[in-house]
């Protein structure tokens, strides 16, 4: 080896979508080439090359001075054995950042602009801090429609697209913004029994206690290659899976792991994620579902029939069929917040348990049922019923089983939590308003979605009456330190509201 080349060496660090490479700063490769820390570089290896963020080491049991280490994602996509030899040099200066700058400017984007900007998010041109700028540019200063029609075409082009042959091929996607609003795992069942071709796939949660993925990630393996995804949605009719592994607009799994730990997910990268993820999967017909309340994402009426004309205008430009369906979003949909209590929910719908919590039934018959609609052979207001016989007759639970079957299924226990604690009304009345945000965040803080079993089961919803002392909700969390957070955070605020049953505000109070 001379003193250009190193020996690869695998650093066994998950750094969570971004490349990152290690140097010593005892390397005369480092010394040489003028690096820095958090600089960009490029990594060169039996004909393969990939751009890497650096970070500067000082312990050899790390990498030595003669060692490059890389992450394992950047390890993965080098597609180099260890050991062998690699060369390492200054990467191009990623030339769309100026349109970033621009952006932080206030000024309007371009589609080449955009597409600039994807290509090198996707080419890992980009640090984590270079897409915070790029999130926060286009969140602070707003996309107008034709941006965001412009971003969510460049951020399809950026993957691959799957195509299935078929006239129609329907899906669903919510906004978000309302814990343990799991219809997707009860639509998807239900609209396949039907026989119409419904390939879910999901982001894992952004700023919520649990995403599809998640939840279905308790039950079945979400991880698919495109190859199983097909032989399943061709065997099965559909599936739940993860949309990162297939690399479907692989750009928004990128700037979703930006704007998780910022908490940041603006109207227009929230259209433009949802209708390049969905166009990528193939579909052709979807059912866009905004919630409405005053704890929801979507606080009016008003604002939600300004995002509807959004969906609507970016989804005509790119020649999908979409309708956009506006829903109750006062409090929590099902009992349980956090991906194992959420599962749960989920099979006693479709198992039909009596104690299986109704609202959740309703509003997923209600979608599902709007789906089936858009089957040629079923007449306009009869989709609702097509969809409860499925569910009430079994169909649902059988197709829900061979989708399981068929994604990998895995052992389950809906057993929440180790450490519980119990919150009780502090007076008696009606429970007038459950903070949609704020049960989100204890389920959160007690370590939902990275830890499974950990969320809130709740006990009584809005309108219930209560006396003073009566369980309101459960906390559960699996650490300790967790759960004393999620203990103090309820001390400050506990999310329910008890009055009187004239301050439960109604749903058209939002029209």
């Amino acid at each position: 080896m001379n003193n250009q080349t190193l020996k690869l060496r695998r650093v066994a660090i998950d750094t969570y979508h971004e490349n990152v490479a290690y140097l010593h700063r005892e390397c005369a490769v480092y010394r040489a080439e003028g690096f820095q820390a958090l600089s960009k570089i490029r990594v060169s290896a039996s004909g393969n090359r990939i751009l890497a963020v650096l970070n500067v080491v000082d312990d050899e049991a790390i990498v030595t001075p003669f060692e490059l280490g890389l992450s394992e994602q950047a390890f993965q996509q080098l597609n180099a054995c260890a050991d062998c030899a690699v060369s390492v040099d200054h990467a191009e200066y990623a030339a769309s950042m100026d349109a970033v700058r621009r952006k932080i400017n206030g000024e309007r984007l371009s589609l080449i602009d955009f597409e600039s900007i994807t290509q090198d998010i996707a080419t890992s041109r980009y640090s984590k801090m270079e897409m915070a700028a790029f999130l926060v540019a286009t969140g602070q200063n707003s996309l107008d429609r034709d941006e965001v029609y412009f971003l969510t075409r460049a951020m399809l082009e950026t993957g691959q697209r799957l195509n299935w042959g078929e006239l129609q091929v329907v899906d669903k996607h919510c906004i978000g913004g309302i814990p343990g609003n799991r219809t997707s795992m009860l639509v998807v069942p239900i609209v396949a029994a039907h026989g119409m071709l419904i390939p879910k796939t999901s982001s894992r949660a952004i700023t919520s206690p649990a995403g599809t993925a998640d939840t279905m990630e308790i039950l079945a393996e979400v991880n698919l290659s495109p190859e199983k995804l097909h032989d399943i949605v061709r065997r099965h009719r559909g599936c739940l899976a993860w949309g990162g592994t297939a690399r479907l607009a692989p750009v928004d799994d990128m700037l979703i792991s930006v704007e998780r730990p910022l908490g940041i997910d603006s109207q227009g990268q929230m259209v433009a994620s949802i209708l390049s993820k969905k166009l990528a999967a193939g579909s052709t017909h979807l059912l866009i579902d905004i919630p409405v309340g005053p704890t929801a994402k979507v606080r009016h009426m008003r604002a939600a029939l300004a995002l509807r004309k959004l969906f609507e205008y970016v989804g005509d430009q790119l020649g999908i069929h979409l309708e956009v369906i506006i829903t109750d979003g006062r409090q929590p949909v099902g009992r349980g917040i956090g991906p194992t209590l959420e599962a749960r929910d989920v099979m006693q719908v479709l198992e039909n348990d009596p104690v299986a919590p109704a609202d959740l039934r309703q509003k997923s018959l209600a979608l599902a049922g709007r789906i089936i609609e858009f089957d040629p052979d079923v007449r306009g207001g009869y989709g609702f019923a097509i969809a409860r016989d499925i569910l009430d007759s079994g169909r649902a639970l059988a197709k829900m089983n061979a989708i399981i079957q068929g994604q990998g299924a895995h052992e389950v226990d809906f057993t929440p939590g180790r450490y519980c604690h119990e919150v009780k009304a502090d007076k008696a009345g009606v429970v007038s308003a459950i903070d949609n945000l704020q049960m989100a965040k204890i389920a959160r803080i007690a370590g939902a979605p990275m830890d499974k079993r950990a969320g809130v089961d709740l006990v009584r919803k809005t309108g219930d009456a209560v006396s003073a002392g009566d369980v309101l909700y459960y906390i559960y969390a699996e650490f300790m330190s967790d759960f004393e957070f999620a203990e103090k955070l309820v001390e400050q605020n506990n999310g329910y509201t008890i009055g009187e049953k004239t301050d439960v505000n109604k749903f058209d109070a939002f029209m």
